[in-house]
């Protein structure tokens, strides 16, 4: 699954960090997401687009790959 929670993130200057407070994870799962080596519950996907200001289907983009 694509993201573009980095891009998000930098327009509104929060770090790994605070978003992670904000959304109650590690920073570490915010690394994780980020990277694409994690898909977020889709609780957490909620929360994370929420404190972005954005729909889940703004920031997380379903790939060929994931049909399968």
């Amino acid at each position: 699954m694509k993201n573009l929670i980095k891009v998000e993130r930098a327009r509104q200057n929060l770090t790994q960090a605070e978003l992670a407070e904000k959304v109650k994870v590690a920073r570490q799962t915010i690394i994780s997401i980020e990277a694409g080596r994690f898909v977020p519950s889709t609780i957490l996907a909620f929360k994370i687009a929420k404190i972005l200001h954005c729909k889940v289907d703004e920031i997380f983009e379903i790939e060929d790959q994931d049909w399968e």
